[in-house]
């Protein structure tokens, strides 16, 4: 840099490039070089020079090669620039670099841009489904949920509903809340290739699972599966999803069940019927108005959403479902029971009478036990009181202390039974996690009309 600044200096005050040139020890052509100012030492010229390997038929093959990638979809079997290169020798009797290719491919991949259809739907011709996580204080404890968003791709009215899990039967009762919530149907579902809606496949040749299947039957719409790795394919629900977990979602919801947490959500989708779009023509809500006038009726018959299975009671007086065990009385051991299992409870019955309910257990190998349901085997053998699992876990433990203290079993019994009879009072009859009301709701309306929702 210093020699520069001298070959510049020097000639700009007269001096010849000879005897800069002999003066600095340098070359005459150095001088020529940087006396004018026209080149700079920091620069270095790029070579333009292209490899001769690299015809227009080997370049044409490596783009063909990456656009036969992004049209079969798949994102975990696609051409790396190892796999171009060993075609181009096998194929085309390449004979340049693997370097070489791998240049020219990350070349024409930074050079191929991501285009997308601007789409328009009429009313009441699709809705665009999702799913997605949050995470809630669910009765003070910190848990993760699955959020099933849903929007109609007309009038983008949003719903979002909360599970614990994603299972068929929460994937089922979420459609079957949405109509009802909606008012009604629309001719397609657009959805992606989850577990819970699809057997085996993708996209256009996707096989519905069988309760998808008779859900998309009942209700009279199409079920349409994008392709994977391609979410702009639904991009106003996924869109929805983020939407739900930074404003609805954030502070972070605190509620003493999974009841509470969809009342909230559902108040603040109604919200958002307010909101105008950029680019609509009317509100959310007003173009919600003229989309449900489209939509189609609702079939009389309650499709059920139940996980069901029959099984017999065993020994212990219980029945497996899905890893967990529930209780039954104990007079039907050895019976076949049909069991029922919705996204919140779990129900048993015997040739159609009720015979128990259950809160769904979350985890594995755990236990549900009713103790009314074996104060008949405990009467019968009072000895085992204190270690029976029903009473362990019914009886809080300063109450057995204080009925291992009685002297008389009649005592414990009688206690045990005025605690079962009261527990069986008490138990919380909990319902699907979303109640659904009719269509065109008072409260709604005028939440609606200006009403502040919290």
């Amino acid at each position: 840099m210093n020699d520069y600044k001298q070959i510049r200096q020097r000639y700009l005050n007269g001096e010849s490039q000879r005897s800069i040139a002999k003066s600095m020890g340098i070359s005459r052509n150095t001088v020529k070089k940087y006396c004018e100012g026209e080149n700079v030492p920091w620069e270095r010229k790029t070579p333009e020079r292209e490899a001769s390997v690299l015809t227009e038929d080997v370049l044409d093959f490596i783009t063909s090669c990456l656009e036969e990638d992004e049209a079969e979809g798949l994102k975990k079997q696609r051409h790396t620039a190892r796999r171009i290169f060993d075609r181009l020798v096998e194929e085309k009797g390449f004979e340049g670099g693997e370097s070489t290719i791998r240049r020219a491919v990350h070349e024409i991949r930074g050079k191929m841009p991501q285009a997308f259809v601007p789409l328009q739907f009429d009313p009441a011709d699709a809705i665009q489904v999702d799913w997605g996580e949050a995470t809630v204080y669910l009765n003070g404890e910190k848990t993760v949920v699955n959020l099933f968003c849903a929007r109609l791709c007309y009038s983008c009215r949003p719903v979002v509903l909360a599970y614990r899990r994603q299972n068929e039967e929460s994937f089922l009762d979420a459609f079957v809340n949405i109509f009802n919530i909606l008012g009604g149907t629309t001719a397609r579902v657009i959805f992606d290739n989850g577990k819970v809606a699809v057997k085996e496949g993708f996209g256009a040749h996707a096989r519905m699972q069988e309760g998808y299947s008779a859900l998309s039957a009942h209700y009279g719409f199409d079920a349409v599966f994008c392709n994977p790795a391609e979410g702009h394919e639904k991009g106003l629900v996924e869109g929805l999803v983020g939407w739900a977990r930074r404003n609805i979602c954030v502070p972070v919801p605190k509620v003493t069940d999974m009841q509470d947490l969809n009342y909230e959500l559902l108040a603040r989708c109604l919200k958002y019927e307010n909101h105008k779009i950029r680019g609509k023509k009317a509100t959310v809500g007003e173009m919600f108005q003229e989309e449900k006038r489209f939509l189609r009726r609702l079939p009389p018959y309650i499709f059920e959403t139940a996980k069901c299975m029959n099984v017999r009671v065993n020994a212990f007086s219980t029945v497996r479902f899905k890893t967990n065990t529930y209780s039954v009385p104990v007079k039907y051991v050895g019976y076949e029971v049909s069991v029922k299992g919705y996204p919140e409870t779990v129900e048993i019955y015997y040739k159609g009478e009720l015979l128990s309910t259950h809160t769904r257990l979350v985890g594995k190998n755990l236990f549900s036990y009713h103790l009314d349901h074996y104060m008949p085997l405990l009467r019968q053998r009072p000895r085992a009181i204190f270690d029976a699992a029903p009473v362990k876990q019914n009886i809080p433990p300063e109450v057995l202390e204080e009925l291992k203290a009685q002297k008389k079993h009649d005592n414990v019994i009688n206690l045990l039974e005025h605690f079962a009879a009261k527990t069986a009072e008490a138990k919380p009859v909990i319902s699907d996690p979303v109640i659904v009301r009719p269509v065109d709701l008072h409260q709604y309306d005028a939440l609606r009309i200006g009403k502040e929702v919290n």
